[in-house]
Parts: structure tokens; C-alpha cells; sequence
């Protein structure tokens, strides 16, 4: 996403984090391997963060994971929900006390998905908006109900094995932590068991296996 002379700043805002807002426009790559694990990094290859599944018997759920491997956030799908509905939390933590947003799914129709996003403190209004289509790689985060964008997720031209690569711009000043966690929790709404086939000790095995590919770069 380009970041026109006359985008809006916005002000900085937490949603998992401060630690995780930049006040300029970052770039990051999201490099996917199988069980649907995530690594996110920047440009120049620096490990940000991780997503893996998380062992459940009952639930869909995901690990945000930050470059040091301390738990951040627990994307956890709300059991028996008609909308898809996904719940995120601080840490490790399940309890509706920690609990940080919820994204509802209004569609699934063929890859293309219209989430909302909701603050756990501010139930009234939609806090952000993702769209797109996971298959083709485009995918844009809006501010609530408006056309401005925040973040887009694009596939990245002549890069090898760019299937399993992706590119995300994020405007300054958002909390891309935050952002990560939609995109996880997105691609978890179009590949639901995948995640579940990655989930325990294997996932956990691919991870570190992970840490040995992002220190070379590629």
C-alpha cells in the first residue's frame, strides 16, 4: 500500500501493545509454512513475530508469539458460532477480563471474507474492517466503517516461492501486532483445519525449526 503524501496520521493506539506501534510507515513480510504457522518480519529479514496453532481439544486457537517467543496474544474461535466469531486475548490468558477485541465474519463466500473488529471496552461501534481475498493475496484493514485504510496485504512480484510469502504495509502510528492478529485470524477462517491438523507439539517443533530459517534471511 502506498503511503500517499496526504494519508491521515493517526494518533498512536495500543490495541495488544504500545511496544508494538512505529510512528512511521512499516513494511513487513508474513512467510507461511505449513500448520499454518507465521513469521513475520521486516524487510530486512529481522524476525517481529510468530503465529503457531495452540493445542485445544475444543476450540480453534492461535499464539501470538513475539521475536523472543514470549506469548503476546491468544486468538481463540468462539465455540458453536454462526459468524465465525474469534475472540483475542492478552497472553496466554482465556479469560473474558483479558480479553483485548472480537472479529465477527459477515461472509464466506469463495476465499473472500468481511470481517469486523471490535474493542472488548467499546462493544458499540466496529473499531476496524478487514476485506479481501486470502487466496489472491489482497487483503485491506479499514478504519471502522470508513474507506480508509490502515493496512493491505499484497503478494509480493518476483520473489521465489511467493505463494507463501506475502507483503503488508501498515500505516504509522497502528499497532501491528494488532494487525498481525487479524491476518492470522483471517487466514484461520479460510484454512480452519489446517489449523487444527497443526496444532500441539508439532506445531511447537516447526517453530523452532522456523528460528533456524528467519536467522539466515531468506
Amino acid at each position: 500500500m502506498a503511503q500517499p503524501s496526504d494519508a491521515p496520521v493517526f494518533p498512536p493506539f495500543p490495541v495488544v501493545g504500545p511496544q508494538f506501534i512505529v510512528p512511521k510507515p512499516l513494511e513487513i513480510i508474513v512467510h507461511k509454512y505449513p500448520g499454518r504457522n507465521l513469521v513475520i518480519t521486516d524487510i530486512n529479514h529481522t524476525i517481529l513475530l510468530k503465529v503457531k496453532p495452540h493445542d485445544s481439544a475444543l476450540h480453534y486457537q492461535l499464539l501470538l508469539l513475539d521475536a523472543n517467543d514470549t506469548p503476546t496474544a491468544m486468538l481463540r474461535q468462539k465455540a458453536l458460532s454462526m459468524h465465525g466469531t474469534w475472540n483475542v486475548f492478552k497472553g496466554e490468558s482465556k479469560n473474558d477480563s483479558d480479553m483485548i477485541f472480537t472479529t465477527k465474519s459477515e461472509h464466506l463466500i469463495q476465499f473472500k471474507l468481511n470481517v469486523s473488529v471490535t474493542l472488548a471496552n467499546n462493544t458499540s461501534s466496529c473499531y476496524m474492517r478487514i476485506k479481501g481475498n486470502w487466496a489472491k493475496g489482497n487483503i485491506t484493514i479499514y478504519m471502522g466503517d470508513s474507506s480508509t485504510a490502515i493496512a493491505q496485504m499484497q503478494k509480493p512480484e518476483n520473489v521465489k516461492y511467493v505463494k507463501d510469502k506475502f507483503t503488508v504495509t501498515i500505516q504509522a502510528n497502528m499497532d501491528y501486532a494488532g494487525v498481525v492478529a487479524l491476518f492470522a485470524i483471517f487466514d484461520a477462517m479460510v484454512h480452519p483445519m489446517e489449523v487444527k491438523k497443526g496444532s500441539g507439539t508439532a506445531a511447537g517443533a516447526a517453530i523452532d525449526v522456523l528460528n533456524v530459517v528467519g536467522s539466515l534471511g531468506i
